[in-house]
């Protein structure tokens, strides 16, 4: 059996972002392109301010539906408050985590900037290897 890797080994880094300021519209049509159910939200120096999910811009488009209007920005929509993980977490106790919180994916912070994001395949995969 290999050595129990982080979180640091298997989350991605390449990710769709949103800036609070962005408007609310064109936020649903990059989700929509990169196919996401979610993204975070980061400020200008890219600390983690929220999170944008699917649920969160079907409200807004069913507002849109109900009143014909599309107005708004990424801040007056997102979730403020985000569940994180920690560079440095074992996949064990990420899996734990995973079992006991709703999310399928967890952004990952230093400092409160944002360097990642760990989905629960990610889990799948360490767990894997490391029995295999």
């Amino acid at each position: 059996m290999e050595k129990m890797r982080t979180v640091r080994d298997y989350m991605g880094t390449s990710l769709v972002t949103f800036n609070p300021n962005q408007e609310i519209k064109d936020a649903i049509q990059i989700l929509l392109e990169h196919k996401l159910s979610g993204s975070p939200v980061v400020d200008k120096r890219g600390n983690l301010v929220g999170y944008l999910s699917e649920k969160d811009c079907l409200k807004v488009s069913l507002n849109a539906a109900y009143h014909d209007h599309w107005g708004g920005k990424v801040s007056d929509f997102m979730v403020p408050s985000v569940e994180t993980v920690d560079l440095d977490m074992s996949m064990v106790d990420l899996a734990e985590k995973f079992i006991k919180e709703p999310f399928k994916r967890f952004p990952v912070v230093k400092d409160n900037r944002l360097v990642g994001q760990i989905h629960r395949r990610d889990v799948l995969k360490a767990l894997l290897v490391a029995w295999s």
